[in-house]
């Protein structure tokens, strides 16, 4: 039995790939609205609601043998201080209920741009005062509990299907850091990776999930557009700070092979 907390873009996606394997799936939702969308997809569906003070649940969603938790920060909308306190409730809730395995669905976003190249060797040093320290605190946070067993996975940019990279800047002029390497992976892996982690039972680790493929801002998102038949976007010719994002987790411990490496071959095969 899987829990999914936070059926999004990427929780439904992965929930219908894990009925595909023959899983059972329990996906939560805070809408009412979007319950009939669980239902209909064959996922037994719950809302679920994490606030500072608790986790208010339907019964029955935390009864369950793996957790992944992929609820968005929403730092941008102000939630930055409320957002460990939330953890730290899922956590409490994933305890009470004895769940062996969780997953927790983290960001690149932890490493700063210090102007290098990083992989899951490198320990991310985020400015005290940024919501990638919070996002970190957060990783550690789950990392540090005995009672279950957490892997950490770490999206760079998500794109695919319903998030077309040629939107992001379509039009846009003046956009600044135009070489700078983009660090992006496409739902297909997102889904893959994450379905290795549960079937190799790959827990205790940290794995940095980018595609190796970094092109330039520039170009990629030029080609993005083009692709898109939207009006192109202008960028600056300047490096500013930057960072890559590689992974020697993916390789060497589920011995994954990305599904979209190239993204020329990316757009060629028309995978949004």
């Amino acid at each position: 039995m899987i829990s999914i907390l936070g059926c999004g873009w990427y929780g439904l996606a992965l929930a219908k790939a894990l009925l595909v394997e023959g899983e059972l799936v329990k996906g939560s939702t805070t809408s009412e609205a979007r319950l009939p969308d669980l239902i209909q997809a064959g996922i037994k569906p719950y809302i679920v609601s994490v606030t500072e003070e608790g986790t208010a649940q339907a019964s029955g969603f935390f009864e369950t043998d793996t957790l992944i938790v992929c609820i968005p920060p929403k730092f941008r909308s102000g939630q930055t201080a409320a957002y460990l306190s939330k953890m730290e409730n899922i956590i409490a809730a994933a305890i009470h209920h004895n769940i062996g395995q969780v997953v927790y669905i983290s960001s690149t976003g932890v490493y700063p741009d210090n102007n290098q190249v990083v992989d899951e060797s490198v320990l991310p040093e985020p400015d005290e005062a940024s919501s990638a320290h919070i996002l970190f605190a957060a990783e550690q946070l789950f990392m540090k509990q005995t009672a279950f067993k957490t892997t950490i996975i770490r999206f760079g940019g998500l794109v695919g299907p319903g998030r077309h990279p040629g939107r992001f800047f379509a039009g846009k002029t003046g956009v600044d850091n135009g070489r700078a390497p983009v660090n992006l992976i496409h739902l297909d892996d997102c889904i893959q990776i994450t379905l290795s982690v549960l079937k190799q039972q790959a827990y205790g680790f940290t794995f940095n999930a980018c595609s190796p493929s970094h092109p330039q801002k520039q170009v990629f998102y030029t080609q993005a557009a083009m692709h898109a038949e939207l009006p192109l976007p202008q960028f600056k010719d300047e490096l500013n700070d930057w960072k890559t994002v590689n992974s020697i987790n993916l390789g060497r411990i589920l011995n994954y092979k990305f599904i979209v490496g190239d993204w020329k071959s990316c757009f060629a095969e028309n995978k949004f």
